[in-house]
């Protein structure tokens, strides 16, 4: 899997709208009292981003070289779930479309989260658990794997809402047995406990029997690449109670059509040429490692279409592989040079339906989206349309990783092409 060179920078979405085949989807900016956008990929306008969470700053970790390796008896298996270190930590929290649709999600539907028990699917930090308290809920238990999980601990314990009870979750205790007080005195005294705890949700146990929300950020670049999408569900299955809510609760997979002539020539066609030196052989395996980029709207040349939506508090492991047909058609006269895919995602049981989009029409996030550069240059006249499927499944060898196989056809005036092409998210 690859990555644009300098491609960091965020794009300011317009008020246009995708047009897909599907349901559109109303979003409501969560700041704002007007009338919502109509859009497929929820448009910038669905956030509401305070200014000053663009500034947020992390401290600089102190390194020390000496002995680093001493000890180091970790499996590759630890390695992985190890790989994310605090800067990738700290890109996610600097994700304002990310992190503020989930401290969105959580302040402004209080009643979702008061007096529940939540269990947060792989916490990292702990930013979502340390949200969910503060709403109010009634004990939040943060599940992660890797050594953030420590980190977090520390956290938990300077923000005041570890385990260890207290004065302040005695008086909790004592208010919610006086149940004749009202809410707002309780809301006053109690403290919502925290409590992390370090290894694979596959092989803890909780302290409790069943949560009544499960919460977690589990989507992968493609959504589905090295995701956490199946640990979630073993999670729902587990413990959660049988009205229980799942956030967020559905996640949609898009397909759109780009011309990309300039980066497909410096990425694929460089290896025809090399120094003087033919290295085309190379150019295959090119072709078949989706790019991670973010991608100019100006350079959309067809409609989106959606190719799945996962319900997760409904779906089982195995759905999250599908085969999926797909209509794209242009929008202008143009070349095509790649199929990219991207996802939105919905929490459907708030109050007002809200969620975010990774699609090029918003925002920029951390998972941009996901080009797939096609062998032939598609001349497309406007209104033509590209036909064909999609299958995607997880690798036999490493589940996180994703294979997908593309077949498509263009039956237009000026280009006929019938093809299957296969490519490899690792």
């Amino acid at each position: 899997m690859g990555r644009r060179k300098g491609s960091n920078t965020a794009q300011t979405s317009t008020n246009s709208s995708n047009q897909f085949e599907g349901t559109k989807i109303r979003f409501q900016d969560a700041d704002d009292d007007g009338v919502a956008t109509d859009s497929s990929n929820l448009d910038e306008s669905i956030l509401a981003v305070d200014k000053a969470a663009e500034d947020v700053s992390m401290g600089e970790p102190n390194v020390s070289f000496v002995d680093s390796d001493a000890g180091d008896d970790k499996t590759s298996a630890d390695y992985y779930f190890d790989s994310y270190s605090h800067f990738a930590f700290q890109e996610m929290l600097k994700d304002v479309v990310r992190t503020k649709t989930y401290q969105n999600v959580i302040y402004q539907n209080k009643f979702l989260f008061q007096n529940k028990v939540v269990l947060d699917v792989g916490a990292g930090t702990g930013i979502l658990s340390l949200f969910c308290a503060k709403a109010g809920a009634a004990h939040v238990y943060a599940v992660e794997c890797s050594h953030m999980a420590d980190m977090a601990k520390q956290i938990v314990e300077t923000n005041g809402l570890s385990d260890g009870g207290g004065l302040q979750n005695l008086l909790c205790l004592i208010v919610l047995i006086l149940y004749f007080i009202p809410l707002f005195t309780q809301e006053l005294f109690c403290v919502t406990v925290v409590t992390v705890l370090k290894g694979k949700i596959e092989e803890i146990e909780l302290p409790v029997a069943k949560v009544d929300i499960i919460i977690s950020e589990w989507m992968g670049y493609f959504l589905l690449f090295e995701n956490m999408l199946n640990t979630v569900l073993y999670a729902r299955d587990k413990w959660l109670v049988n009205d229980g809510v799942v956030l967020p609760d559905k996640a949609s997979l898009y397909l759109t059509a780009i011309e990309d002539a300039e980066y497909k020539d410096d990425k694929i066609e460089f290896w025809n040429n090399v120094y003087g030196f033919d290295m085309s052989c190379i150019k295959k395996q090119a072709m078949m490692e989706p790019l991670v980029d973010t991608v100019d709207q100006n350079q959309i040349v067809t409609n989106s279409h959606l190719l799945k939506t996962m319900d997760i508090s409904k779906m089982a492991p195995g759905d999250a592989s599908f085969t999926a047909s797909f209509k794209l058609v242009a929008q202008r006269d143009d070349y095509i040079h790649a199929f990219v895919a991207y996802f939105d995602v919905s929490f459907t049981k708030c109050h007002k339906l809200m969620g975010f989009s990774t699609g090029p029409k918003s925002r920029a996030t951390h998972w941009k989206q996901t080009v797939l550069y096609l062998e032939d240059v598609l001349t497309i006249c406007e209104g033509e349309a590209i036909v064909g499927s999609m299958t995607v499944a997880p690798n036999k060898k490493n589940p996180r990783d994703v294979d997908i196989m593309v077949k498509y056809s263009l039956s237009g005036r000026r280009c006929v092409v019938s093809r299957v092409q296969f490519y490899k998210m690792r």
